[in-house]
């Protein structure tokens, strides 16, 4: 049995998620899912953005931008 100071080990990979509005569900675990515009790792604690429509993940809010505005990218 754990207590509250013993935590399972974090688990490694990529995940596999669905985002929702508001939120997202863990298809497949993992720690992280791929930013869709740079490809940098996002650990899951730390998603904040991503498109229901595209089902993506993005790192910043200038990658969102990016992604809906390629032409003002460059």
């Amino acid at each position: 049995m754990l207590n509250r100071y013993d935590r399972p080990p974090p688990m490694a990979g990529e995940a596999e998620v669905k985002f929702l509005d508001g939120d997202f569900r863990i298809v497949r675990p993992g720690a992280f899912v791929r930013c869709a515009v740079t490809g940098v790792p996002i650990p899951l604690e730390e998603l904040k953005y991503w498109s229901v429509d595209f089902q993506e993940a993005y790192s910043s809010p200038e990658a969102v931008l990016r992604r809906l505005n390629p032409q003002q990218a460059k």
